[in-house]
């Protein structure tokens, strides 16, 4: 009996040492496997000449993926039926690529990866696999080397298509918008740099284009451009090109016009040239009508208003645009008109550099300043005056404002009145004003100077938030800034018009020239700042 007893109590203790022991760690899976994947044969070998299959395997020596195969995916030159590759989605040893396109005679090709090949575990990449071949007797192996940055931003894009246009006799710069380029690469997703492999030599258009469509084209709506003045010569082993990336402004164009409410038509447009448009009507209208036109406040459209209704089918217009004529048919149905509404912006917190604008959804055909008061937070009235814009319908109110106060602005019964003679009732607003003390000031003294100059204190993000122009060396103040983050962005206004202007590539122009500072500055409140800014 005792030795039964014994046993049981040993059994018990090893159990109970055991889980102990058990729940002292968690078995380890050992090291996180780091190795990316293996080539370990293709078929037909890369870098083949006298290439005519139409399928093409490469081997690894583990499961593999294929991670943003769209957008790592580069083909130069680019073929018209982009080729077959699989698995997509699936785990797979191999990756079989079919060719669907009729291929170039003695042309290299090269089918650049990028980081998409991953191991199907821990999606170690296969970094910049490349798999080249040649219809011809020789793999061409010529290169052109460079960067790429962002004419505005400090950001660049990622992904961003490196082309080879070839000079021949059907160049022209409108190639980039009709046919894919002779050779293309991309910068990838954390690169600036790029290298356009296996070309032959010959005289190329270089164009970086950020293809938002991936189509191969630019498109001006939608995507970035950039270019390099001049034609290149390949080879030029010493070369190391550089481009700077922009946004064209929309050539001009006029959209389908429609009617949106009573007696209001708005015609769309793209571009920003908005002011050189011209609406005639056609129609036959009676002797009382009367038009009157303004910008709209959200989108790119001017709206034209008429008076009085008409009792008609679709009305007849023609819009034109410097030399560009155009004719549209606005179909009219019985629409319900717009009511009055009249609005302040700012709507409740005026700042040291906004303007107190009042703006009507109707145009505005009188403004009676004598019915306006403002009154400031001990109800003493305000001198002020006033400037009516018509294009942007909206009358500017300037007055002497002081730092932390509140003012109240009322525009009694017929203040204004629209263009249908509608008047607005009475309204109230009140505005507030910002307190120096909680600001700080900058001064930025620039070295190295060439003017005039767009002086902007810029967020991280790009935002401008704060504005000085300078036509002489001095420095440049600029007060009452909010405390935070900025960089010093400099603009160098080559054309004086005040304003930055991207480039344009059919007139072969640069955007003009904009440099940043190297570290962000911080603003703190009741401080004075003062940064150098050496500009090269």
């Amino acid at each position: 009996m005792q030795n039964r007893l014994f046993t049981y109590c040993f059994i018990v203790v090893l159990a109970l040492a055991f889980i102990n022991c058990a729940n002292r760690g968690n078995i380890g899976g050992g090291e996180k496997d780091i190795t990316p994947p293996k080539i370990i044969k293709t078929t037909p070998e890369n870098f083949s000449t006298n290439f005519n299959a139409t399928e093409i395997r490469i081997y690894f020596d583990e499961y593999i993926k294929l991670k943003d195969l769209s957008k790592q995916l580069i083909v130069s030159p680019p073929m018209t039926y982009t080729p077959e590759i699989t698995p997509l989605g699936t785990a797979s040893k191999y990756i079989q690529i079919k060719i669907l396109d009729t291929l170039q005679t003695n042309t290299t090709y090269a089918l650049n990866f990028g980081n998409s090949i991953v191991d199907n575990n821990e999606e170690n990449p296969y970094p910049y696999y490349r798999y080249v071949f040649s219809t011809g007797s020789y793999i061409d192996s010529l290169t052109v080397k460079g960067s790429v940055k962002d004419a505005l931003s400090r950001k660049v894009d990622a992904f961003i298509s490196v082309n080879l246009y070839e000079k021949d006799s059907t160049y022209t710069d409108s190639v980039v918008y009709k046919q894919a380029p002779k050779y293309v690469t991309n910068t990838l997703d954390s690169i600036t740099e790029f290298k356009i492999e296996n070309l032959k030599a010959g005289t190329y258009k270089l164009v970086a284009i950020k293809d938002e469509n991936s189509n191969t084209k630019f498109d001006q709506k939608s995507d970035k451009i950039g270019f390099y003045e001049d034609f290149i010569t390949v080879p030029d082993t010493s070369a190391f090109y550089e481009i700077a990336l922009f946004k064209e402004k929309l050539n001009f164009k006029v959209q389908k016009p429609r009617l949106v409410s009573g007696e209001k038509i708005a015609f769309g447009f793209e571009g920003d040239d908005y002011k050189n448009m011209e609406i005639e009507i056609l129609s036959d209208v009676p002797a009382d009508y009367q038009y009157t036109i303004v910008k709209d406040q959200k989108t790119d459209s001017l709206n034209y208003f008429y008076k009085p209704k008409l009792e008609v089918d679709s009305l007849l217009f023609k819009v034109k645009y410097k030399t560009v004529l155009d004719t549209f048919s606005v179909r009219i149905k019985d629409n319900k008109r717009d009511s009055l509404l009249i609005k302040t912006s700012p709507d409740n917190f005026l700042g040291f550099y906004d303007t107190l604008k009042i703006s009507a959804n109707i145009p505005i055909k009188s403004f009676d300043a004598t019915q306006m008061r403002i009154m400031n937070k001990d109800s003493v009235d305000v001198a002020f005056t006033t400037k009516l814009d018509t294009l942007q319908n909206t009358i500017k109110v300037l007055f002497d404002r002081k730092e932390d106060n509140q003012y109240k602005l009322q525009l009694l019964p017929n203040t204004v009145t629209d263009f249908f003679s509608t008047v607005n009732d009475t309204l109230n607003y009140t505005i507030r004003t910002p307190k120096e003390d909680n600001f700080g000031n900058v001064r930025v003294n620039l070295k190295n100077a060439i003017y005039p100059l767009i002086v902007q204190l810029v967020t991280d993000k790009g935002e401008v938030k704060y504005e000085a122009y300078t036509t002489k060396p001095e420095p440049i103040d600029i007060f009452f800034v909010l405390p935070g983050k900025y960089y010093v962005r400099v603009i160098f206004d080559t054309n004086k018009n005040k304003v930055y202007d991207s480039g344009i590539f059919l007139k072969a122009q640069q955007s003009e020239r904009v440099s940043y500072s190297k570290k962000q500055i911080e603003v703190r409140i009741g401080w004075d700042l003062i940064e150098e800014f050496i500009l090269k």
